[in-house]
């Protein structure tokens, strides 16, 4: 390849590589594994006779959309062996993320974890067509199945997926509401302010990734979510504090404790209450919340 043509490359390489990163994220959950893929990409696209691609944008996504599918499915068993629950890698986001419906709501974690429960070639049919609106026959291309086959994957991965989203997507304003009076009840160590904000059956899954204290299964009810964070001693509490934050399109709370930054916690609510919390304590899972991440659909 000579310089001209790894120029005209590079350029559309650069003209792409948000969707592209956007698209390998909503498949993985995870930034340093949708980065990875964006290398292979990238390394498959200079190789490429541009001559002959009629169409870079759709060239562009099935290389990424090919590496990504290999990425899953072995993280589908590396998976298997992480250390208490896992949850998907925040990304702190612009706000014209949370401007945009659609986008927001396809990443939010809640929305995240229900991609987790698709299989790898499901997923990658549910993002491409329902989240970024691709013809079956290219999707067709990016996968490896015929447009027949695209169009029942689709059709089984939207119900399994509607089954299990929530029913209403909460506006941000909603949202944020619902986590200010979370935060305050937390500070103050009110437990009817919390009880008055969560949800009788909500669930709290927490992700330590087994170097930081969390919970290794699900807390679910209310109940126990408040002794949960407010069961520790005041000397303790006194160290904490929580901050505003936005991850993945949504409004969500950063945790510090002695001032040094220690976590992110995404919510999702429906109906003014909180009926999920999602905590990230990992370390490797908090370098895109310092810094904001450019997404598109287009």
């Amino acid at each position: 390849m000579n310089d001209h043509t790894t120029d005209l490359a590079t350029e559309a390489f650069v003209a792409h590589r948000n969707l592209l990163f956007t698209v390998a994220y909503e498949m993985l959950g995870s930034a340093a594994d949708a980065e990875d893929v964006l290398q292979e990409t990238w390394l498959r696209w200079i190789k490429v006779d541009l001559g002959q691609v009629t169409d870079q944008r759709a060239y562009l996504v099935r290389i990424t959309t090919r590496q990504a599918l290999n990425r899953l499915r072995a993280m589908k068993r590396r998976r298997e062996a992480y250390v208490g629950q896992w949850l998907p890698e925040p990304l702190l986001t612009a706000p014209d993320v949370a401007e945009d419906i659609e986008l927001a709501e396809s990443m939010s974690m809640a929305m995240m974890l229900v991609l987790e429960s698709l299989s790898p070639t499901e997923r990658a049919v549910f993002v491409l067509r329902e989240v970024f609106e691709f013809a079956y026959d290219e999707i067709a291309e990016a996968v490896g199945k015929t447009p027949a086959a695209v169009r029942q994957i689709a059709h089984r991965a939207r119900g399994h997926v509607d089954a299990r989203r929530p029913r209403r997507t909460a506006s941000a304003s909603e949202a944020r509401a619902a986590l200010e009076s979370f935060q305050r009840a937390l500070e103050t160590g009110d437990p009817q302010g919390l009880l008055d904000v969560l949800a009788p059956d909500v669930v709290l899954l927490s992700d330590g990734g087994g170097v930081k204290k969390a919970a290794l299964h699900p807390v679910i009810g209310a109940e126990k979510i408040v002794r949960f964070y407010l069961g520790g001693s005041a000397k303790v509490q006194a160290t904490i504090t929580w901050g505003p934050t936005v991850v993945n399109g949504s409004p969500a709370l950063a945790l510090y404790v002695g001032g040094e930054f220690e976590g992110v916690m995404a919510a999702r609510v429906e109906d003014a209450r909180i009926t999920g919390l999602y905590f990230v304590r990992n370390p490797e899972k908090l370098t895109h919340v310092t810094a904001e991440t450019p997404l598109t659909l287009r």
